[in-house]
């Protein structure tokens, strides 16, 4: 009876052991994987005019956040001192890299709007300038330092509503008509008319 229940309990053993084997690999595969719209423009499911501009204010955010904490932990004189700023200057590439497909697609919907696609660019090259511009600047204080930091946002606000203005106004594509064509008489070439 004793060598039955060890066996008994050998298998329940095996089968508790094999099931908490699969939990993990269950879970792995389960696990969330966000696209990189997700990450990159959170409300949007594809690249376009619209995810560009929430990327612009959601990636500066991003690298804002790292600068400070970077201001936080090291003080404002010293954020930039050896390597206390390589947090937010490899948050600034990353995302100078990471953008980069999300603005090409936001200039391909709004290339219909020569406004538009120069608002576009300007808002771009303004994110870059901000980006760029994320270091205190001595005599600063920690105040105007933030103050800085913050109007940003509302020039991104500002140029957004340019660029959904300029694709506004575009007039749409003219549609084809869906009525067909007359054929056109076809003319006799010089031969043809010879031979008859």
């Amino acid at each position: 009876m004793t060598y039955l229940r060890l066996l008994a309990l050998g298998a329940k053993i095996l089968l508790a052991a094999s099931l908490l084997a699969a939990l993990p690999a269950a879970a792995a595969e389960a696990e969330f994987k966000p696209k990189a719209e997700t990450y990159i423009c959170p409300s949007f499911t594809k690249p376009g005019v619209d995810c560009f501009l929430e990327a612009v204010d959601h990636l500066y955010t991003m690298c804002r956040q790292v600068k400070s904490i970077e201001v936080i932990e090291f003080g404002l004189e010293h954020a930039e001192e050896g390597v206390n700023g390589s947090k937010s200057e490899y948050c600034v590439d990353k995302h100078r890299a990471s953008i980069g497909r999300f603005y090409q697609a936001a200039l391909k919907e709004a290339s219909g709007s020569k406004s538009a696609l120069e608002a576009l660019k300007a808002l771009h090259a303004i994110w870059l300038s901000a980006l760029a511009d994320l270091k205190w600047h001595p005599p600063e204080s920690g105040t105007e330092y933030q103050e800085r930091l913050a109007h940003v946002y509302d020039t991104f606000h500002e140029r957004a509503t340019v660029v959904r203005t300029a694709i506004a106004e575009t007039p749409a594509p003219k549609a084809k008509s869906s009525v067909p064509a007359k054929p056109q008489p076809t003319r006799k070439t010089a031969s043809a008319q010879q031979a008859n």
